[in-house]
């Protein structure tokens, strides 16, 4: 820490910065959740809203990296995507199943298995996506449905609305990062933080930070798997992506973002 950082007074800001990256004592703050005290627990996933659409998954026929350590070997960010690229149903289905897919449910309704980890297995996530140019989609918002196909290797989606200009809308929802406007597709997550609120309280949200980079990862190392390239994203325009994806901004808002094609 700098003596210039100290004197303008970000001190403060940057010590509760890192004091959140810390662990609390569990033991304690368990004794008084909304678990504990036998309230309802929050829904696992967003039901489905519009008309539903299912992917094709034929999920083997996609991989162009055999070998584990040529896929870690290939993963780089990439910000030079051919805009004329289109992405396949099934490369878009492959994505969405491997970062957000459920593989079973346990208890009655408790929590969910995917093929990401999650603190308390809470996920607390939703999925969003811009199509711009996915080959039989029509350009626009959509919402994945993981609980449609559980323990199947199937995806459906569902479209929200329609966009008319995504090409100009994408950079806007991403802090002026032009670069994304060429993209095919572009994910964005969102928080319900009562999903893990409900059982951790207050030590819900750093958890959940940790949980975006377990999805990021899984993203960069599924579009890398196909010949493609990907980079996730934090900064985005956050009244923007919210008011987009239809959000309230409080119980559900944007946290996270990825842009994925195939590079020129």
């Amino acid at each position: 820490m700098t003596n210039d950082a100290r004197n303008e007074g970000k001190w403060d800001d940057i010590k509760k910065g890192r004091d959140f990256m810390k662990c609390p004592d569990f033991a304690v703050k368990m004794l008084d959740t909304d678990q504990s005290k036998d309230l309802p627990q929050p829904p696992l996933c967003l039901e489905s809203r519009e008309k539903v659409k299912e992917l094709p998954a034929d999920f083997e026929s996609l991989l162009t990296s055999p070998l584990y350590t040529d896929l870690l070997d290939n993963r780089r960010s990439l910000r030079v995507f051919d805009s004329k690229k289109p992405m396949t149903q099934n490369e878009l289905a492959f994505l969405l199943w491997s970062s957000q897919g459920v593989q079973e449910i346990r208890g009655k309704n408790y929590a969910t298995f995917r093929p990401v980890p999650s603190g308390g297995a809470r996920h607390a996530f939703e999925t969003y996506f811009i199509a711009r140019n996915v080959q039989g989609l029509e350009p626009g918002l959509y919402h994945y449905l993981p609980l449609e196909h559980i323990g199947q290797k199937r995806v459906s989606i569902e479209l929200l609305k329609e966009l008319d200009d995504c090409k100009a809308l994408i950079p806007d929802m991403l802090a002026g990062q032009k670069w994304t406007s060429a993209a095919p597709v572009v994910l964005f997550f969102s928080c319900l933080p009562y999903r893990c609120e409900w059982r951790y309280t207050d030590m819900s949200h750093r958890v959940a930070l940790i949980d975006l980079g377990h999805i990021g990862q899984n993203l960069m190392l599924s579009a890398a798997a196909m010949g493609m390239g990907s980079c996730c994203l934090a900064a985005y325009n956050q009244k923007l992506c919210d008011e987009i994806l239809g959000l309230d901004g409080f119980e559900q808002y944007t946290v996270y973002a990825c842009a994925i094609g195939r590079g020129r």
